[in-house]
């Protein structure tokens, strides 16, 4: 299988291989000079939760009052 490089510098996959990786938007990238190698990423569960959060418009200094008031130090 061939995977073609486009004049933005984009490689082009095939449906054969992206399909394998379902769900995954993001690849890791490495190469050791003379291969690449592409690895899903996969997001860390606490960038889930700020993502989230930021959606909500919960900032992190709510979450840090948030936290004072529950330990009862405010």
């Amino acid at each position: 299988m061939l995977a073609k490089l486009t004049v933005k510098n984009q490689l082009t996959l095939p449906k054969a291989v992206a399909s394998r990786f379902a769900g995954v938007d993001y690849f890791e990238v490495s190469t050791d000079g003379r291969s690449i190698t592409l690895r899903p990423f996969q997001r860390s569960r606490v960038e889930e939760v700020w993502e989230h959060l930021e959606k909500l418009g919960i900032t992190e200094q709510d979450v840090s009052d948030a936290v004072r008031w529950a330990r009862g130090t405010e």
